[in-house]
């Protein structure tokens, strides 16, 4: 019989909830501490998962460092990835945090170094590799079904930032708190997609616009000023094996209409694939039958490409360590291209993201 694993759950928000719902229905892992800065909502977690006063935690390193925790999820915003990460790999505790890796490039450049000091297992929450068209595009691609790739077409769109939402100010749009905008937010997904299916960014030429300049502050009920980024438009030139491949990026948080639009074609000599999250248990192919006519299929993705990010995680610290589990080496990778895309957009050139940190990650990419 599997050990019962105890996993500490750093981070009681929204997603926190979704993660855990997920969690629940995995056999062999439990919640078995909670931590959160808000005491409220480490009673009110502790009290549903009927956890211990000992399991309850306002401190992520006192979290961290219980011997009886076999792993930890972070769920936490941006500016605190870093020092929970820095953390579970100084005690030795695996972990999954969510994405964006960290809030600046610096600090995933620190990670990594720290890596060397500290080897732990790191997951990167990218959970869009569990989408199942898109793994199982990325087996096509990689067999040769499409031909040759000659270039890409990836946009990730929500409107909840838009107008007529009212949205109040929040730490998605503080960038002291989350770095960038809609870029770490749904771009870093974009990145990360590019270069599960096709390969890695290597030239970057971009475009930020911050769309809402001044939103209400829920606290006062007073306007306070935004300057962050709303939309961001990249074109990228990804590596696959030594192929050049042409792609464009687009992402918005203020796409009226769009609720989850994250949607990815890649079009190849002999066909292209099209896939998207809002339908995420299909795939649209289109090739030539055997007379050389164009037909498009739409493919009912097989079961065998269904994998869940928390039993992922569950694996991972049970030793089985899959090929396409994003672990830190992703994670540093995708800041190094979310660092290009920003400094493109502030210096109006194109950006070689190989010319960007110590290239302490290049041997490993």
């Amino acid at each position: 019989m599997l050990k019962q694993l105890r996993l500490g759950l750093i981070g009681l928000g929204g997603m926190a909830n979704e993660h855990y719902k997920t969690l629940a229905l995995i056999e062999g892992a439990a919640i078995a501490a909670v931590c959160d800065s808000d005491a409220a909502r480490v009673a009110e977690w502790g009290d549903r998962l009927g956890l211990p006063a000992s399991a309850r935690y306002v401190d992520p390193e006192t979290l961290i460092r219980d011997a009886a925790i076999d792993g930890v999820l972070s769920i936490t915003p941006n500016h605190v990835h870093y020092d929970i990460i820095r953390l579970c790999m100084v005690h030795g505790k695996p972990i999954m945090t969510e994405k964006p890796f960290t809030r600046t490039f610096e600090e995933a450049e620190a990670l990594l170094a720290l890596e060397k000091e500290h080897p732990t297992p790191v997951m990167v929450g990218f959970s869009y590799r569990y989408t199942p068209s898109y793994r199982m595009a990325r087996e096509m691609i990689r067999s040769g079904k499409i031909g040759t790739v000659r270039h890409v077409s990836i946009q990730y769109l929500q409107q909840w930032g838009g107008p007529l939402f009212d949205t109040k100010m929040n730490w998605r749009l503080d960038p002291a708190i989350t770095g960038t905008g809609t870029l770490g937010d749904l771009g870093s997904h974009m990145i990360d997609a590019a270069r599960f299916l096709v390969g890695e960014p290597t030239r970057i030429s971009s475009l930020m616009s911050n769309l809402i300049s001044e939103r209400e502050d829920p606290a006062t009920g007073k306007p306070v000023p935004v300057d962050i980024d709303d939309f961001a438009a990249f074109l990228a030139v990804l590596d696959q094996g030594g192929h050049a491949v042409p792609s464009t990026f687009q992402t918005s948080r203020n796409a009226y209409g769009s609720q989850n639009q994250f949607e990815i074609t890649v079009f190849g000599d002999s066909g292209t694939l099209h896939m998207g999250w809002e339908f995420g248990d299909t795939l649209h192919w289109i090739h030539p039958n055997e007379k050389g006519e164009q037909v498009k299929e739409q493919i009912a993705v097989p079961d065998r490409y269904k994998l869940k990010q928390m039993q992922d995680f569950v694996d991972l610290l049970r030793g089985t360590v899959r090929e396409e589990t994003g672990m830190l080496i992703d994670g540093y990778l995708n800041q190094r291209v979310l660092e290009a895309v920003v400094l493109s957009h502030a210096t109006g050139g194109t950006v070689n993201v190989s010319d960007i940190g110590t290239g302490n990650g290049e041997a490993r990419a």
